[in-house]
């Protein structure tokens, strides 16, 4: 390890002290962008970098002389960090929003939007895909189309229950857009089940959030279900 590294805890310490000063709750699940300094996370890598030589360590494994697993820990911090929790450590990305001036107020559906997230139980990988279903109102923003896909992978980057992580979406979607309806769906193949566990191949959770017309108008409802099976077959 480079002695030059600091493996020592110091630096998550720092960013936790910042956020319970500040009374900020920080889940698997939340983000914590806002309260992030400059050189705070080249810190974080390098502390998680030497965490993992650690769990390699307990794991009885001999990075050091081993080829195949000597930058593993390097990779899988900087995969953590950068990639897989992406959505804990970056800022929202920049959303488009312009008024709706025609005064739409039909239903918009996009999807299938393909996400890759992760079980904050077992960290093990979550693959699905989600579906969005809008009725915007008179007075609603708009936003552009490629959005939603950003948006909805920002959620999904961090440890996550996908039962959580659809009702984070449509709480960030109906804050932004204040549609009069909004609907997501989500299917996913959890890993924690094929790899480990049970390890059943097969099995898949589905789950939706409906609010406004939605949950309270069947027609819409059934409109919105039935598209989304014809954009699946």
């Amino acid at each position: 390890m480079d002695k030059d590294r600091k493996g020592d805890g110091a630096a998550s310490k720092m960013v936790r002290d910042r956020l319970e000063k500040a009374g900020r709750r920080y889940f698997a699940n939340d983000n914590i962008a806002d309260m992030l300094e400059p050189g705070d996370m080249e810190a974080l890598n390098e502390e998680a970098q030497s965490a993992v030589e650690k769990l390699l360590d307990s794991l009885v494994i001999d990075w050091r002389n081993d080829h195949n697993s000597r930058e593993t820990a390097r990779r899988v911090a900087k995969m953590y960090l950068n990639e897989i929790f992406a959505g804990r450590y970056q800022k929202q990305p920049e959303i488009t929003e312009f008024p709706n001036d025609k005064k739409l107020n039909e239903l918009m559906i996009v999807g299938p939007i393909t996400v890759r997230s992760a079980c904050s139980h077992h960290l093990c990988p979550i693959m699905g895909r989600v579906w969005l279903g809008l009725l915007p109102s008179s007075t609603s923003n708009l936003i552009g189309l490629s959005k939603y896909t950003r948006l909805t992978n920002w959620i999904m980057s961090r440890p996550q229950i996908q039962e959580e992580a659809i009702v984070q979406l449509a709480d960030r979607l109906e804050n932004m857009i204040k549609p009069d309806g909004i609907a997501v769906v989500m299917e996913a193949d959890h890993f924690c089940m094929q790899w480990r566990g049970v390890k059943d191949g097969d099995t898949k959770m589905i789950n939706s959030v409906m609010r406004g017309e939605f949950l309270e108008n069947a027609s819409l409802r059934r409109e919105f279900l039935t598209l989304i099976r014809l954009r699946d077959s």
